[in-house]
């Protein structure tokens, strides 16, 4: 039987969902808790950050090369030099270097939805009256909410699909699937695994698309029912 078969197999099988300690349920639990742990962190330090920066217009060179250098290192090397330093192994490690991982597109996209907002509409905030703090909660981050919506899921799907390196340092997650398919040549778990993985990401970023639906200002109109709307 092919491997697909195999997985196939694999995930209709209810023990391997609820065996205890290696059971897709747990592990998705721990997959979603170091995921959401790390996203929260980038969103701690990003948001402010980007939100700061583009206010103000200040620190463009510094956010592009950020960005650009928070890309080029790959997570695995940072858990890999975690590994020889007090953080150690474990979920910590991962949830440190996951956040790092999705710091940069956030970061860049709130900088660059922030510069984009119509500097008339920035002044004519400023005439009415408008505080700083006002000018940049109450006219800017509305304007920019989809662009910082998009960094955000951007930085989800990210650290979704790479959690799975979790594994590799003791961290738990989805990735054990995969890691225990491997060293015990079972490939339709390999694949069964990647196959979870995959579609959590997919239905994280439906999610992020619906809650930025939400988020940015606007008629509540589906796209399918505008593009009707249009038509008609």
């Amino acid at each position: 039987m092919s491997a697909l078969g195999d997985a196939v197999l694999f995930l209709n099988d209810p023990f391997n969902w609820t065996r205890p300690g290696n059971g897709i349920l747990v592990l998705l639990v721990q997959h979603l808790q170091i995921s959401g742990a790390a996203v929260g962190l980038a969103l701690l330090v990003a948001l402010p950050l980007g939100i700061w920066l583009g206010h103000t217009g200040r620190g463009g060179a510094f956010t592009v090369a950020l960005s650009n250098v928070g890309r080029a290192v790959p997570t695995l090397a940072l858990l890999t030099v975690f590994a020889v330093t007090p953080i150690g192994f474990g979920p910590e490690a991962t949830t440190i270097a996951l956040a790092l991982f999705a710091v940069p597109p956030v970061l860049t996209n709130t900088y660059v939805g922030f510069r984009q907002v119509d500097r008339d509409v920035v002044e004519a905030a400023r005439a009415m009256g408008m505080t700083g703090r006002q000018v940049t909660f109450r006219a800017e981050l509305p304007l920019a909410m989809p662009l910082v919506m998009t960094g955000v899921r951007t930085a989800a799907v990210q650290v979704v699909a790479t959690a799975t390196l979790a594994a590799l340092v003791a961290g738990g997650g989805l990735g054990r699937i995969i890691n225990l398919g491997f060293g015990q040549q079972d490939y339709g778990q390999v694949v069964a695994g990647a196959i979870v993985v995959a579609v959590l990401a997919v239905l994280t970023e439906a999610v992020f698309v619906l809650l930025s639906w939400l988020l940015t200002p606007g008629p509540r109109t589906l796209p399918r029912l505008r593009r009707a709307r249009a038509t008609a």
